[in-house]
């Protein structure tokens, strides 16, 4: 399995194990049998193409409904990565997550475009999906087509996750995301760990923004700072707490801004 190695400010070393492509396939069809229970649903099960083939509307208007009615699967990665940390259904399953290259979680920007480059890698399929429905062929040609459609627009991802250094498709490059294994997550939320009063009282709640990997990397890099007195590692480091969390720090010194986020964040995650 590929390994991902992170070497944060103070050459703290992160070791992250890359999704392999068969976790990869394994949670890619999880996430489609979602979406074409959804595609079946609606089209046979409430007839939608029967109610579209009745209607009046002009051809564009009928062509806008059917967008509309298929969003869901179109939209479904990039609003599932974005709620659910990383991952989707079938992610979450295998125990596999989006991260940013440098061991963070993805930004909004991110993980647009990491979905938008599916249309490219992943999802052409749902192009043509629209180009066939206009074509005004029989449900089952339709069907026939679609599936054809469907697993040939996914090749270019897989070959891109086969041949690159660091499993990525065309989405993950562009995005400077990988997806790693969380075979280490309990691991993980050892070394996060905090001691809390009974009575502590949180400061900033918008820290729930941060995953397991980024308070891991924000907790390794203060430990060595704060040994070394490098006070400018630790203006990075809360300029790029505040720039994840959009938290403004109050506190007098970043010192005791980090201190507070990390147990912020144990107290949230532990009381969620």
């Amino acid at each position: 399995m590929k390994r991902l190695q992170i070497n944060t400010t103070q050459n703290v070393k992160i070791n992250f194990k890359l999704a392999n492509l068969g976790q990869r396939v394994l949670a890619f069809t999880l996430d489609n049998i979602l979406k074409i229970a959804y595609w079946y649903t609606a089209f046979y099960v409430f007839d939608f193409a029967g109610v579209l083939g009745r209607s009046s509307s002009d051809y564009w208007s009928r062509s806008a409904i059917f967008v509309i009615v298929m969003s869901p699967i179109l939209l479904y990665s990039l609003v599932s990565e974005i709620l659910m940390n990383g991952q989707t259904i079938g992610k979450k399953a295998l125990r596999i997550r989006v991260i940013n290259i440098d061991g963070f979680k993805p930004t909004i920007s991110d993980y647009l475009m990491r979905w938008f480059l599916r249309l490219v890698d992943f999802n052409i399929f749902f192009l043509l999906a629209v180009y066939i429905y206009s074509l005004n062929i029989t449900d089952d040609v339709l069907f026939a087509l679609a599936a054809i459609a469907f697993f040939g627009g996914k090749f270019v991802g897989f070959i891109s996750v086969i041949i690159t250094d660091k499993s990525q498709r065309i989405g993950d490059i562009s995005a400077n995301t990988v997806v790693i294994y969380l075979k280490d997550e309990a691991k993980f939320s050892q070394t996060i760990s905090e001691d809390l009063q009974d009575n502590y009282v949180p400061k900033y709640p918008n820290v729930v923004r941060l995953s397991d990997n980024d308070a891991r990397i924000i907790k390794d890099t203060f430990s060595s700072a704060s040994k070394r007195n490098d006070h400018a590692t630790l203006i990075k480091l809360r300029k790029k707490i505040e720039e994840v969390t959009e938290i403004k720090s109050k506190e007098e010194s970043d010192t005791i801004f980090i201190d507070i986020v990390l147990k912020d964040y144990n107290y949230y995650t532990q009381n969620m």
